[in-house]
């Protein structure tokens, strides 16, 4: 009698390197996904050596609820400056030395106070407009610890883009496509389940992107001399948890479509979310909480803070444990749905 885990196994192997050699023959794919993450990295570590962002953020602390304006200090009334809220004095200092807001202010204690990090050119020319403000003299206070190059806070949201369009368009576009070439239907005929199907395809692309973007961040690292204060391990676990989450969400979208221009259409109004809502190449600190929240949806959100919470802090497996445990409920209830989903013929 044969077993059926066993023949299970091997159809699940056997389609896995099908597709793997598929991608590997296609040489003008590898060379992309491989050039242009590193130009990218390079060219924003360039831009962004100097002055950094244009825009001026600085966290406020002050009750909750509180409107900001220029009756609690002249300095709120500055227009070219965005303030919000902070909760926490200590986060948003740390904030303050990464460089994600550039000032803090403390209105809620007696002795006003203000941070600013020395390595910053934009905490120094608003250290000058609060000077020339007027009002009660504010004390100043300086972050401690190493300080944070732009490039070092922007290469995990640039290498998590590369990932995220390697995963939507390299699932999608191909499943559509072997949708409309009937290759699907000639799968059917065989003994592969849908389920085998979508697990190779999704096993295939994982080890691809995770190999690829592997060497593309070990060449980042040594250009670019990339700050690395945590675990490789604990960085390789969350890519590897959001490609599978990513790459699930790539198989939502291609189980029933037969159109390449549609599913191309669907797949880009997913992506620009993505990279406007998730801190690719700002910090989403102090926008309204609505789209806070609605960042949280997204598997790029969680490969990001994760990312940059493992290379810029250190952070341990236990830290980082709620964006695993939201990587992996994504993952599961996307490859649930696209299975069910799924149809081997078009119409």
């Amino acid at each position: 009698m044969s077993n059926p885990i066993g023949a299970s196994w091997r159809r699940l192997r056997a389609a896995t390197w099908a597709r793997s050699l598929e991608f590997m023959r296609d040489r003008s794919a590898v060379s992309w996904n491989v050039i242009f993450p590193v130009f990218l990295v390079l060219g924003l570590g360039y831009v962004f050596s100097g002055p950094g962002q244009p825009l001026f953020k600085v966290a406020v602390l002050a009750p909750e609820g509180t409107v900001l304006s220029a009756r609690l200090h002249p300095m709120l009334g500055t227009p070219q400056v965005q303030f919000y809220l902070e909760p926490e004095r200590e986060a948003a200092i740390h904030k303050v030395q990464l460089q994600r807001t550039d000032m803090l202010i403390d209105l809620t204690s007696a002795d006003g106070r203000y941070w600013i990090n020395t390595q910053s050119p934009r905490g120094k020319v608003l250290e000058q407009l609060l000077r020339g403000a007027g009002g009660p003299p504010l004390t100043r206070q300086l972050t401690s610890g190493a300080e944070t190059r732009y490039v070092d806070w922007v290469t995990p949201g640039v290498l998590g883009m590369n990932i995220m369009f390697a995963c939507l368009f390299g699932i999608g576009y191909v499943i559509v496509r072997y949708r409309k070439s009937g290759y699907l239907k000639r799968l059917n005929a065989t003994p592969l389940r849908a389920f085998e199907f979508l697990l190779a395809q999704l096993f295939s692309r994982l080890v691809l992107i995770v190999i690829i973007n592997s060497a593309v961040f070990t060449a980042c690292r040594l250009l670019l001399h990339l700050r690395m204060e945590g675990s490789y391990w604990n960085l390789l676990l969350l890519v590897v948890l959001a490609i599978f989450s990513m790459i699930a969400m790539g198989l939502v979208v291609s189980a029933r479509i037969s159109s390449e221009e549609l599913a191309g259409g669907i797949l880009n109004v997913i992506a620009t979310p993505m990279m406007v809502l998730c801190g690719v190449f700002f910090s989403i600190d102090g926008a309204p909480r609505l789209l806070q929240f609605a960042a949280q949806l997204f598997p790029l959100t969680h490969l990001i803070e994760g990312a940059r919470a493992i290379m810029l802090d250190g952070a341990t497996l236990a830290q980082i444990a709620p964006h695993l445990l939201a990587l992996a409920a994504m993952s599961v209830i996307y490859l649930v749905v696209g299975a069910m989903l799924f149809k081997w013929r078009q119409g």
